[in-house]
């Protein structure tokens, strides 16, 4: 399959990159994955593939048909390239080693294969969401451990989705600016489409699933009820509510047009911080996000500062255009 743009122009961006190969085939191979998930996909049910998978993942959650599929096309398509030494998913208790027969790198790959998945059924815009981490540590005979995963998301080498929809667009950074690129379906090459993408600083959208609004902290639910006042109250302008139910396509908008995306802490599980995870969902997010020019915090930390105790670990997450996260972190800070 054909990615010489994309690697191309990241390779003239990077000039590391041209060096690394390690990178620039795990790169290239996450690319691949996700032209094959877009071509299932486009296909609908057609194969028989939407539905239950009957099997609950480590998250408690029901697994679809697809989650499985896509987990399975990012493995296969990356385990055998020689650039990583393990892989952790949303869909694996565990993560996976790489098999002995095969030569292992330097790299770590965590991933949600196909983050809103329970909207597949209804054509809702779905998404993969991956992030690179470098082993920072010597290790021996493929021997890796549950701390190599366990870095904060400041030490990303490169984080990015890719989004389903309409179109299917490839997001990545490698740490200098985030890029876009759209595929062409007929060709099957990536196409640069928005170089350098800038979160607006002030927006008037915010995405939040208002149905939990019983369940939120003091600050959450009162910041809401400020946008849903519009200009007669304290915010001073009217908004409009977006929520699709699938991160990806949420925080895409927000990449392209700005807002703000909220899923935070609520009362129904107190002792769980969020309902999102931060190794393959929080931190790649918040990685483009800032590298964007936006904010992504839990609440009263940045997100890529956090230290992870745990593979599946959650958190609240508030991220977007700076303007609006500032306000809503102010509000944070003076009330606790």
């Amino acid at each position: 399959m054909n990615n010489n743009l994309l690697l191309e122009f990241l390779s003239e961006k990077y000039i590391s990159l041209i060096n690394n190969h390690q990178l620039f085939n795990l790169i290239k191979n996450i690319a691949i994955s996700c032209k094959k998930i877009s071509s299932i996909l486009d296909k609908g049910n057609l194969n028989d593939i939407f539905g239950k998978n009957n099997k609950i993942n480590v998250q408690g959650e029901t697994q679809t048909k697809l989650d499985i599929i896509a987990n399975d096309i990012i493995i296969h398509e990356n385990n055998c390239i020689g650039s990583l030494s393990g892989l952790a998913s949303e869909e694996m208790e565990a993560f996976y080693k790489i098999p002995d027969n095969y030569k292992t790198g330097d790299y770590l790959l965590l991933f949600d294969p196909l983050d809103g998945s329970s909207n597949i059924d209804v054509n809702i815009s779905v998404g993969t969401i991956f992030s690179i981490l470098k082993i920072n540590r010597k290790i021996n005979n493929k021997e890796i451990i549950i701390n190599d995963f366990l870095q904060p998301g400041i030490k990303q080498i490169a984080a990015g989705y890719a989004i389903y929809g309409p179109q299917t667009n490839f997001v990545i950074s490698l740490g200098k600016g985030v890029h876009n690129f759209t595929l062409n379906k007929e060709t099957s090459e990536w196409i640069l489409t928005n170089e350098f993408m800038k979160i607006p600083k002030y927006t008037n959208e915010f995405s939040i699933n208002s149905s939990n609004s019983r369940y939120w902290d003091k600050c959450i639910y009162n910041y809401v009820q400020d946008c849903l006042k519009g200009s007669d109250g304290p915010l001073s302008k009217n908004y409009n509510m977006r929520w699709t139910g699938s991160m990806v396509a949420d925080v895409h908008r927000i990449m392209t047009r700005g807002g703000i995306f909220l899923y935070p802490w609520d009362s129904r599980n107190p002792s769980i911080p969020g309902k999102l995870r931060l190794m393959y969902e929080a931190n790649p997010m918040g990685f483009l996000v800032e590298q964007s020019g936006g904010i992504a915090s839990n609440g009263s930390k940045r997100i890529l500062e956090i230290v992870p105790k745990e593979l599946h670990q959650r958190t609240s997450v508030i991220l977007g255009s700076s303007d609006e996260v500032s306000k809503l972190l102010i509000s944070y800070i003076n009330t606790y």
